[in-house]
């Protein structure tokens, strides 16, 4: 799909455009400058930032450009991979309008303007392909489109042709209403690309051509290049300077400039354009009108109708429709074209046809992208693997759907259809040196993955292996710790682990993927153990820790020690509780003790006196004789 080159020559704009937001949110990027600048309008564009690869470097004839952001542009050379990407961070979810300047000027000294396509949210948008016309080769132009965001981040992406360089010049990006175009309708499932934003009666004028506003940052470009010159029926330009009514009314908010100027046709009372498009495509066209002619002030004096592709699809009566002085707005789509012209008439019923503008938008449907799960996996690994940039993972992984998917990526619909998933990876003997990251869990559709001969180091994620993988390499690297239960998912058939430094029992649901007629190498890990071919495992030690056996046997060990001890502290406590003199009673059974011993005293001591006297008469009779 080449969208770009019959668009090319209808978007000659060599100013910049005013970033009136219609939120308040705007980048303006002077791709490759490395300071913010200014331009003739008082628009301030920033310096370059948010692209992932690529130089900078200055056109070859700077002073042939009006403005500073003209004059710099940033390309992506082969060193920096296939696919190269501005990825806009923070930005709310809503409609935004984006648009490009791309410029060549022989800034290399080749004469060689590259081939390359760029996408916007994953969608092809704008194909380049040398060579390219010469007075874009010098000039460059300008390109834009409407696009829904709802990822949080806008990606504008560049994608190389053999080994050409893609080029950009300067990037805009404008918050505008959801609503805006029929959005609001089925907007979401369609990028609208510019292919013509016509002012009928009047030069190029708008944000970047003249002081006017625009609060989309739109640019218009006059009409007269592309309206059929007809003898019999001369085109006539009217113009007023009175204001009018309801231009800027939300969502599209029109300018009101638009309105005050149209072209009518007399004679033959026919007006006509030939606009270039691309087959296969549906293209929206959007028409401005505003009765600006005093004369014209009752139903029925202009009335004439709309033609596209010789079928009449409408009448217009403008003043019927809202009278004099105010805008009014009809839009068509045209669907299936199978030619590449696309031809507009408005013919007379009564007095002349008249028009103050019109837009053409092909509709390009939105590709589908990839599970922003997964997305999120893919870019963890692109950081801990050490991804080297000349293989390009940058942007969305697997769209667009045009494109191939990231080096060494394979990437299928699910099950609905509505998303792309992750399949394989291999990226084997790509020199790696980073580690696994556990992210690599959301990956729930991945099939292969082949991660041999890197110098990656850590351990296995722990989930690796439960959901849908059926082969796994990971071979000839540094890994270490143990193989994680995972991997004994039903699911493997083929399982490389060989030279590693992995440690600890092997699953043996894991070996036993050899055995039922799988493939599974453990050779080169000197501490694995447990299965066949491979040392027997400590008894109480695996997997770099206590086995279970050991921890069991540990508690039973702390359990046996503790009864004993508690034996211990009773028995000890028991024979003390015999003995009362051995014990210090407590504060409120001492007066109780004190005067048993005092009892026990006085009986001894009595008896002593008793036996004291007994012995004394004893003796009186002996001492008598």
């Amino acid at each position: 799909m080449s969208l770009l080159f019959f668009l090319l020559p209808l978007l000659l704009l060599f100013v910049s455009a005013h970033s009136y937001s219609y939120y308040g949110l705007s980048y303006n990027i002077d791709c490759g400058s490395a300071t913010n600048s200014t331009d003739g309008f008082n628009t301030t564009w920033l310096s370059d930032r948010f692209y992932t690869g690529g130089s900078s470097y200055y056109v070859s004839e700077p002073l042939q450009f009006r403005h500073p952001q003209e004059k710099t542009l940033r390309f992506f050379p082969p060193s920096s991979g296939k696919k190269n990407c501005y990825v806009v961070p923070d930005l709310p979810s809503g409609r935004y309008y984006v648009r490009t300047f791309t410029v060549y000027d022989n800034y290399d000294g080749k004469s060689h303007p590259p081939s390359f396509d760029a996408s916007v949210e994953g969608t092809l948008v704008f194909s380049w392909r040398s060579p390219w016309p010469e007075d874009l080769t010098r000039t460059g132009a300008y390109s834009d489109l409407f696009v829904f965001v709802t990822d949080g981040e806008a990606d504008i992406c560049f994608y190389s042709i053999a080994t050409d360089s893609p080029v950009v010049g300067s990037l805009q990006i404008v918050q505008v209403d959801p609503a805006s175009y029929d959005g609001g309708f089925d907007g979401r499932k369609y990028i609208l690309v510019n292919y013509g934003r016509l002012s009928c009666g009047s030069g190029q004028w708008g944000p970047g051509f003249s002081n006017d506003t625009d609060q989309f940052s739109r640019s218009w470009q006059s009409d007269a290049q592309f309206r059929t010159i007809d003898s019999e029926s001369p085109a006539r330009v009217i113009s007023t300077t009175n204001s009018i009514s309801h231009a800027g009314d939300a969502p599209n908010f029109f300018p009101m400039r638009l309105y005050q100027s149209a072209v009518t046709a007399d004679g033959k009372k026919n007006l006509e354009y030939d606009l270039t498009v691309d087959a296969k495509l549906d293209y929206l066209l959007w028409f401005h009108f505003a009765e600006i002619d005093p004369k014209m002030n009752k139903v029925g004096d202009r009335v004439f109708d709309i033609f596209i592709n010789d079928k009449n699809v409408t009448r217009i009566d403008i003043y019927k429709e809202v009278g004099s002085f105010r805008a009014y707005t009809w839009h068509y789509t045209v669907k299936n074209l199978s030619s590449t012209q696309l031809n507009v008439q408005l013919k007379g019923v009564a007095g002349t046809p008249l028009i103050s503008g019109l837009e053409n938008y092909a509709m390009v449907p939105a590709d589908v992208a990839t599970l922003p799960e997964q997305v999120v996996a893919m870019r963890a690994l692109k950081e801990s693997l050490r991804v080297p940039d000349r293989m390009g993972w940058n942007g969305d992984p697997c769209a667009p759907t045009n494109w191939d998917a990231w080096e060494g990526v394979t990437c299928h619909l699910n099950k609905n259809e509505t998303a792309l998933v992750i399949s394989r990876i291999d990226l084997g003997s790509q020199g790696l040196k980073g580690f696994i990251s556990d992210q690599i869990n959301l990956l729930s559709d991945l099939l292969s993955l082949n991660l041999s001969s890197n110098s990656l180091e850590g351990k296995i994620p722990l989930g690796l292996g439960q959901k849908s993988l059926q082969r796994l390499d990971l071979s000839y690297n540094q890994l270490t710790g143990s193989i994680p239960e995972s991997l004994t998912s039903s699911n493997l058939q083929l399982v490389l682990l060989n030279d590693n430094l992995l440690d600890g029992r092997v699953p043996e649901q894991l070996y036993s993927i050899g055995v039922h007629g799988g493939a599974i190498d453990l050779y080169g890990n000197k501490g694995l153990c447990g299965v066949p071919s491979l040392p027997d495992c400590p008894l109480f030690w695996e997997n770099g820790g206590l086995s279970t056996k050991g921890k069991i046997a540990i508690g039973i060990s702390c359990g046996v020690i503790l009864c004993l001890m508690l034996l211990v502290v009773y028995i000890i406590y028991v024979r003390r509780r015999r003995n009362d003199y051995d014990f210090g009673f407590p504060h409120d059974l001492i007066p109780l003790g004190a005067k048993t011993n005092r009892y026990h005293r006085q009986k001894s001591i009595a008896v002593l006196e008793m036996e004291s006297q007994h012995a004394k008469a004893d003796l009186q009779p002996l001492q008598g004789k």
